[in-house]
């Protein structure tokens, strides 16, 4: 009987693999990602385990639910560190591929509507469009000098089909002005709530009606880094 297949796509892994998935991927830039777990289960396990110990209780009571909270503690501490740095690896190995902004915009909850390569130009440079609660947000990476041209050009599109709606223009980079790859999704959360959600159905519909007048363009070519959607509980240390 031929051995089933080990998914290779983190959406189709159970909770398991996907945890074993991650730690191998960020064990090949962090080395020391197994003495990190280490100490800070050792750590977290030690505030547990004081924590519980002077709660009311003595004898083999006392002792029993300071070992539990020793535990409890210790894994807690465990997977939030897990998840910072794994985190940190997945978007330093996404860094300056294309598509890395709309691989890391996979992150948002629900309430968000993600649409990657909205326009480029045949240097790569790409803008991806994120709707939700600020309204519409352009989120651009590539050259910054030329990224910026796309973005007029979309903005002003856009602007034809939801004036009333906010705009919002991000550059995904390291230089002045621009918004870290691994910041990327705070920050966009961070715009504010500035459309109602009674409000997103419309301004998605109209935003559906642009989209059908555009001219069907070939995708850029070039690698687009996996999605981390279905890494994002442990990303999140859940």
């Amino acid at each position: 009987m031929a051995k089933k297949d080990t998914p290779t796509d983190p959406a189709d892994m159970n909770r398991r693999q996907q945890i074993v998935a991650t730690y191998r991927m960020t064990k090949q830039t962090d080395k020391r990602i197994g003495l990190w777990l280490l100490g800070s289960f050792l750590l977290f396990g030690a505030v547990g385990f004081a924590l519980f110990y002077v709660l009311p209780g003595e004898g083999v009571v006392q002792w029993i639910m300071s070992v539990v909270g020793a535990l409890l503690f210790g894994l807690l501490g465990a997977m939030i560190v897990f998840s910072r740095r794994a985190q940190r690896t997945a978007y330093d190995r996404m860094a300056g591929q294309p598509g890395a902004a709309a691989s890391a915009l996979t992150m948002l909850k629900r309430g968000w509507k993600t649409d990657p390569v909205i326009a480029f130009n045949k240097q790569q440079d790409v803008v991806h469009r994120v709707v939700g609660p600020p309204g519409i947000v352009l989120v651009a990476e590539g050259n910054q000098h030329r990224v910026r041209q796309i973005l007029t050009s979309e903005r002003r599109k856009h602007e034809r089909v939801a004036a009333e709606t906010p705009i919002h223009e991000v550059v995904v980079g390291d230089g002045e002005g621009q918004v870290p790859l691994a910041k990327l999704v705070r920050h966009v959360q961070k715009l504010g709530r500035q459309v109602k959600p009674a409000e997103l159905t419309d301004v998605l519909n109209r935003i559906k009606a642009l989209d059908a007048n555009r001219s069907a363009i070939p995708m850029p070519k070039g690698p687009v880094p996996t999605s981390m959607k279905g890494m994002r509980g442990n990303m999140r240390g859940r």
